[in-house]
């Protein structure tokens, strides 16, 4: 199901001066147990390390800047919650070199793309997490597109970088065998001509874009077997530092939302503020939403918070709690959506944009509805019976359900769905640590 939601970015690039501080969060690389390798003052270079991996320190995540270290924020219990950098606007990059994926194996990949950062950028299945070194993975699998709402067009994003994204491609096949994925507007673009990956079209609504989806289509992570997975923008990242030698963590962000103004593309390297981002745009005559990331799957955040690193889209909704409507939800409505076709909305057609505010209307009821789940989930997985089995952690039932294939993001249709209002996601994510904690 699509949610259309009024504010897509438009077709516009401006480019974001390298200034200011720009952090990168240990959160954002999910499984990955940080150990900080600079200190405050030191001048790092675009591509030098920030922090490692404890559990396997040759896997680094590097610097998005040239600058210096200015702060390395910690939390509870000295957690990291992020290390700052201050731009210097040089851009001084490391130089590792030019490299030929056809001239290199397997070990000699994996080894180049923990070294430059690139291993970080890419996560696995079973559990969403960071990939890790040690994988064997059966398959890269590849998604050029999303059908979230608001979410950044892959297609424009990657314009001028095709021949990165091939190369990109390239390097992974000498890993695994590589899937892409594409809709059927991006056939015959120049990056899906690619003799290294199987290209494979998918039509249809959200979550047709999710690389769950596909990997449930092609082929389905069983017990045992690892896949990773990649952003269309990530393999473009890894295919730059193999064809000059340095690393560019430069995003092309959308910045989008009822609540922008003008919105359109950006062009930044990852973790720069969001108040820097958001200057001058947002509609402060409204109480906003600012989310990291689009409004099914985003994290709310306010303009002190940087923008994240797998993050292609800042959206901006209205909050909706200075709101006073009359009758409430009995009131005949044309401009709110409705799954069920409660308001008289759905006579507009499917083409409509809705100005959809944060507010979740109704409270948590605990029951879940036969079947409400699996209209909007387009894999082969009984999805409500997963997220009970998850409930009542039974390991065993969520196993056999196909707890292996999936991420929170595959359940963000059916969360908003869900007249029982629950968390799908969160409890997806508790769901996959739990069974990851099982494991180790």
């Amino acid at each position: 199901m699509n949610v259309q939601l009024a504010g897509i970015a438009a077709k516009s690039l401006e480019n974001l001066p390298v200034e200011g501080i720009y952090a990168l969060r240990p959160d954002d690389y999910y499984g990955l147990k940080p150990k900080v390798v600079v200190r405050e003052g030191d001048l790092v270079k675009v591509g030098e390390p920030l922090f490692v991996n404890k559990q396997n320190p040759e896997m680094r995540v590097v610097s998005p800047v040239s600058g210096s270290v200015c702060a390395i924020v910690r939390g509870d219990r000295r957690k990291v919650l992020a290390v700052e950098v201050e731009a210097d606007g040089k851009q001084a990059a490391v130089d590792y070199g030019v490299h030929r994926p056809q001239d290199m194996n397997e070990a000699e990949v994996k080894a180049f793309l923990m070294e430059t950062g690139m291993l970080a950028l890419l996560k696995k299945r079973p559990y969403d997490v960071t990939a890790e070194p040690d994988d064997v993975p059966k398959a890269v699998f590849v998604t050029a597109f999303s059908r979230m709402p608001l979410a950044a067009d892959t297609t424009y994003v990657l314009k001028g970088r095709e021949q990165f994204f091939l190369k990109g491609i390239e390097a992974l096949s000498r890993v695994a065998k590589v899937y892409l994925g594409i809709c059927p507007e991006q056939v015959g673009e120049s990056f899906t001509k690619t003799e290294f990956a199987e290209v494979t079209v998918f039509d249809g609504p959200n979550p047709s874009g999710n690389v769950g989806v596909q990997i449930n289509h092609l082929s389905p992570v069983n017990k045992g077997e690892v896949v990773w997975t990649a952003s269309a923008e990530t393999v473009a990242l890894i295919g730059h530092v193999f064809a000059t030698g340095h690393v560019s963590l430069e995003r092309i962000v959308a910045l989008a939302g009822s609540c922008v103004n003008n919105p359109c593309y950006y062009s930044t390297p990852v973790g720069v503020s969001l108040s820097r981002l958001t200057a001058g745009r947002l509609n402060e005559e409204k109480h906003v939403r600012l989310i990291n990331g689009n409004p099914l799957v985003g994290q709310a955040t306010t303009k002190e918070d940087y923008l994240g690193t797998h993050v292609t889209e800042v959206t901006a909704i209205p909050e909706g709690d200075d709101k006073d409507e009359i009758l409430g939800w009995m009131m005949p409505r044309w401009n709110d959506f409705s799954v069920s076709r409660s308001y008289f909305s759905w006579l507009q057609g499917k083409r409509k944009l809705y100005d959809l505010d944060a507010r979740v209307k109704g409270g948590e009821r605990h029951i879940i509805m036969s079947g409400e789940y699996d209209r909007v989930f387009p894999m082969d997985i009984m999805a409500g019976y997963l997220v009970k089995a998850i409930l009542t952690g039974d390991i065993d039932r969520m196993e056999q359900l196909g707890i292996y294939e999936v991420s929170p993001e595959d359940f963000a249709v059916a969360e908003f769905v869900d007249s029982s209002k629950l968390e799908l996601q969160r409890i997806v994510r508790e769901g996959l640590d739990m069974l990851r904690k099982e494991m180790a």
